[in-house]
């Protein structure tokens, strides 16, 4: 039986794929740009792909590809919410330094 390894790719090396920043930075700011833009439709479908791009990801998903995971990931990460930001904590009560 022939072996059914897929490669495993990393999610900056799907970043790469696309043609997109595949720093950690540049990630994390795609994503907080454009999560939640294409809420209800599929990944490949959302507005901010290139043509070329949103084949890749067609692609990707109709082939069960080495990219398959990758791309659910981005999904998901695309669709969540963001996380909570933290409270700013109170700033400090002024006392009246006047005799």
């Amino acid at each position: 039986m022939p072996s059914m390894n897929k490669a495993i790719h990393h999610f900056s090396e799907l970043f790469a794929q696309l043609g997109l920043l595949d720093e950690p930075e540049n990630i994390a700011d795609f994503l907080a740009k454009h999560r939640g833009m294409a809420d209800g439709m599929r990944l490949p479908d959302a507005p901010y792909w290139t043509p070329a791009q949103a084949q890749f990801l067609r692609e990707s998903l109709r082939q069960d590809s080495d990219w398959t995971g990758l791309v659910d990931q981005l999904s998901q990460a695309l669709e969540a919410e963001p996380p909570p930001q933290p409270l700013d904590p109170l700033p400090p009560i002024a006392s009246d330094s006047t005799p």
